[in-house]
């Protein structure tokens, strides 16, 4: 078995004891797989060359400044010959913005790794303030991935980007499922949950990957005013929505933080070296 698969092997079962559903986890080579050809190899490293220039575009021009044409010029072939590796610019923009939300993740693992499992408070806040740094050091990688949809064409296959997503949201919702299985906290009345925000509910669990039978949609609508919450503020500070009144929007994000997870049962603590007095401020 190859090196390669053995490091994929033993990655999926680091983020299967870290609590990531393994539907959630896709690796690149199963246990059995064989060994990548020469062609192949080389296929790959030119593929991931195409990837790593049409991502640096995206942030210097923006989505609608990544070009194949640009691509193969920096990279000495031809346009025509990129087709040989991407279907078009569409699948191209799918693909990096799937490695995008993989690099997230994994930068939320790395964040989390530091603490035991069992360490459930202390994960959430770090795994929160890890999605946020990660936001605000790749403002536009954070513009394509949650920003307005790009319009791409409707034969497009999008799922890469959508499994990756699927991964990303797998290192919040384990975490708080954690949180819902301990009974942190109390769900609210069914009374308050229309039909139709019923629906919306369900339509939203299915999509993020958070569906399952033990999961109340009760339960989805605390999640969703939660992260609703949080990732507004990360918006606000990303697309510097709030730059003619907040010079510094980590307090507010800390205030809110402070307020979302306390709701949930989590103990709040500070960053290190952060006043604790910064969160009290009345937002």
């Amino acid at each position: 078995m190859s090196n390669i698969a053995d490091e994929n092997d033993s990655a999926l079962t680091w983020r299967v004891r870290r609590g990531v559903p393994a539907h959630m986890t896709q690796p690149q080579l199963n246990q059995g797989a064989r060994r990548p050809s020469r062609r192949e190899r080389v296929r790959e490293a030119t593929l991931t060359e195409i990837k790593r220039i049409a991502r640096q575009h995206l942030v210097e021009y923006g989505a609608a400044g990544v070009s194949l044409r640009a691509i193969a010029r920096e990279m000495g072939m031809t346009a025509p010959g990129l087709y040989r590796y991407v279907s078009g610019i569409d699948a191209l923009l799918v693909l990096i913005t799937a490695d995008m939300f993989d690099e997230l993740a994994d930068a939320i693992i790395e964040a989390d790794s530091g603490f035991p499992e069992e360490s459930t408070d202390q994960r959430i806040l770090t795994s929160l303030r890890a999605f946020r740094r990660w936001a605000v050091e790749h403002r536009t990688e954070f513009a394509v991935m949650f920003g307005p949809r790009t319009q791409l064409a409707p034969d497009v296959d999008v799922s890469p980007a959508l499994e990756a997503a699927r991964r990303f949201g797998a290192t919040f919702f384990t975490l708080f499922d954690r949180l819902l299985t301990e009974q942190r906290f109390t769900l609210p009345g069914s009374e308050h949950i229309t039909p139709e925000l019923s629906h919306e509910l369900r339509s939203f669990a299915d999509t993020i990957g958070f569906s399952a039978p033990h999961i109340p949609v009760e339960a989805v609508s605390v999640l969703s005013s939660c992260w609703v919450r949080l990732y507004g503020v990360v918006c606000m500070e990303t697309f510097r929505h709030l730059n003619f009144v907040m010079e510094d929007m980590e307090p507010l994000f800390e205030s809110e933080l402070r307020a979302v997870l306390t709701d949930l049962g989590v103990e709040y603590r500070p960053p290190e070296g952060h006043d604790p007095t910064a969160t009290s401020m009345s937002v």
